[in-house]
């Protein structure tokens, strides 16, 4: 390093796959959320989604700068809240709810009520 040049850290981890949510607040917009570099796992991101620790989350990013690589990948982390949710019997919050539908809806498969498939005999 030259004389005179300052250093700097990145503030990316250098061999990890990072996890970040954009998260909107009605009227001020939309911005990547903050978390702690430990935390930006994708179990950590996914539980963080079910307990509600987002406002209006629109989206989930991931990548790897050692890889250099990145990807939406908001499809599947609704899927998998989705299943999740559906394994354990429990309701989805209205906000997680329009993130679900936003992305994973269209393909949810819905069990038939018993009449219906009876119906179809």
């Amino acid at each position: 390093m030259e004389l005179g040049m300052s250093w700097s850290p990145s503030i990316v981890p250098a061999a990890e796959t990072v996890y970040l949510v954009e998260d909107c607040f009605s009227g001020q917009g939309c911005c990547w959320r903050e978390a702690d570099s430990d935390k930006t796992d994708l179990e950590t991101v996914i539980a963080d989604l079910m307990s509600g620790q987002y406002n209006d989350p629109r989206r989930v990013i991931v990548f790897n700068t050692a890889d250099h690589w990145s990807e939406d990948v908001s499809a599947d982390i609704a899927r998998e809240i989705q299943r999740r949710a559906d394994l354990a019997y429990e309701d989805i919050s209205s906000t997680l709810d329009h993130f679900i539908e936003r992305h994973a809806l269209p393909e949810r498969q819905l069990a038939l009520r018993l009449d219906a498939v009876r119906s179809l005999r």
